[in-house]
Formats: structure tokens, C-alpha cells, sequence
């Protein structure tokens, strides 16, 4: 079995690296070239790209952000954000992403990912699922950015997505994004229970901690932002922080 990935995420908005709480409240984290390129040198294993205004605004991909970021990047890039059809994706991989997150598009329109696993690969398609807690038990799917809640069962909708054709989910905790509270373990367990795919795990991270008790719970990956965007901490350093608990990591 491959060691665990540590995965650097740049949310992207107007061509800037932004971070904020549940999605809101947006502050400026830098320029995506330069950040992509300092994460990699620090060891980072990939680096995910998500344009997380697209959908909302109804604007298309990050081409031209993709573009750049890959010309000094050598490790593998996925990108994400107003993604809609196949032609949308084979722009983006073109551009230089080796892996497309589909989001609201594919909650939307389902057979997508079959369109997109058949012409490009199960291993290029992702899914990035935002999971919100309900009321009385479990999580539902929330899309456009969080703005809009679909009753949808998130363990559901990650088994019919794997059904379907999609290689890889992203699951972020829409309840704990940027708030470094933890992520939500519960949520990892439920969804890495239900499915055979890698689950990537988003929303909450403070420490190397957290990112262990994530990977104990079944994540293959563990996406980290603001406390590398705010330089609290490097990449290299949580890796030797994991290595200390006996957590596996890649060189």
C-alpha cells in the first residue's frame, strides 16, 4: 500500500490564493504560482487547485491559472471549480492538471462522470464532495460553494459516484472548513466505510495531529491550508512531526 499523501490546497478567486471560514469571509493568501511552487519544495506529494468562485458566479475553469502553476510544478496537480462537461476537462488536463475535481456539476447531472471516466479514466475524475451536518443524524451535499444545501445523503452520494466512474473523493467538512477545530473524524469514517476509492480529507486542519487521527480513520490524503498559507508551518515539518507517531509518510 502507498504512505499517505500530504496535499497542499489553493483556493483560488480572481486569480489569488484566498482562505476563509465555511467558504465566507475571504482574505488574500498569496499568488497561486509561487505558493504551489514553495509547498513542492517543502515536499509537498500533490497540490490541489479549486477555483471556489466559478460555480457561484457562473464562470468557467482555471485554465490560465492551471497553466502557470504547471510550468513549475513536477508533482501531480488537481484542479477544481466551474467545472460542467467533458470540454471543460479536457481544457483543464491539457492546460496541465492531471487530475479534474467535479463538484456541483456532477450532483447536478450525474452520468458526467461517467462521460468523464469513460473518455479520460476513472484516475482523473474526482469528485470533491462538501459535506454539512444535518440536524438530526448524518451529512448532506451542499453545492455552489456551500449556498445550497440538496437533502442529498453524502454515504449515498459517494457510492453512486464511485458507481459511476469516479477514481478519487474529495471530502471537505463544509462545518469545519478553516475553522482548525479538527476535521471531522466521524464524517472520514462514515464515507471511507462506504466506498473503495482513495478519500481525500478536508476541513478543519491545525496540527500534525489532526492529520493523524484523519489518516486513522481511513483517508489515503489529507488536504491542509491555512496553516501553511499563514506560515505557521512547512509541509517538511509535518511529515517529520507524522514520522515521530509512527505514521508513515512519503519521502
Amino acid at each position: 500500500m502507498l504512505a499517505p499523501r500530504l496535499i497542499p490546497c489553493l483556493d483560488i478567486k480572481d486569480g489569488r490564493v484566498v482562505k476563509g471560514v465555511r467558504f465566507q469571509n475571504l482574505r488574500d493568501a498569496g499568488d497561486p504560482v509561487y505558493q504551489a511552487s514553495i509547498y513542492q519544495d517543502q515536499g509537498a506529494d500533490e497540490i490541489v487547485i479549486l477555483d471556489i468562485s466559478a460555480t457561484p458566479e457562473g464562470r468557467g475553469h482555471a485554465v490560465e491559472t492551471t497553466s502557470k502553476v504547471r510550468q513549475v510544478l513536477s508533482i501531480p496537480l488537481t484542479v477544481g471549480g466551474g467545472v460542467r462537461e467533458v470540454d471543460d476537462v479536457a481544457m483543464l488536463l491539457e492546460a496541465g492538471a492531471d487530475k479534474v475535481a467535479v463538484n456541483t456539476a456532477a450532483v447536478e447531472r450525474p452520468e458526467l462522470l461517467s462521460e468523464l471516466a469513460a473518455q479520460f479514466g476513472s484516475q482523473c475524475t474526482v469528485v470533491a464532495v462538501d459535506a454539512a451536518e444535518r440536524a438530526r443524524v448524518g451529512w448532506e451535499v451542499v453545492v455552489n460553494g456551500g449556498r445550497t444545501r440538496t437533502g442529498l445523503d453524502v454515504e449515498g452520494w459517494v457510492d453512486s459516484a464511485v458507481a459511476l466512474g469516479a477514481g478519487e473523493i474529495l471530502l471537505t467538512s463544509w462545518d469545519r472548513d478553516g475553522t482548525r477545530s479538527g476535521y471531522d473524524l466521524d464524517l472520514i469514517a462514515a464515507v471511507t466505510s462506504a466506498v473503495s476509492v482513495p478519500v481525500i480529507a478536508s476541513g478543519g486542519a491545525d496540527s500534525s495531529r489532526h492529520l493523524s487521527e484523519a489518516l486513522r480513520h481511513g483517508a489515503s490524503a489529507v488536504l491542509i491550508a491555512s496553516i501553511l498559507h499563514d506560515g505557521e508551518t512547512t509541509v517538511a515539518t509535518l511529515k517529520r512531526e507524522l514520522l515521530t507517531t509512527g505514521q508513515e509518510v512519503r519521502p
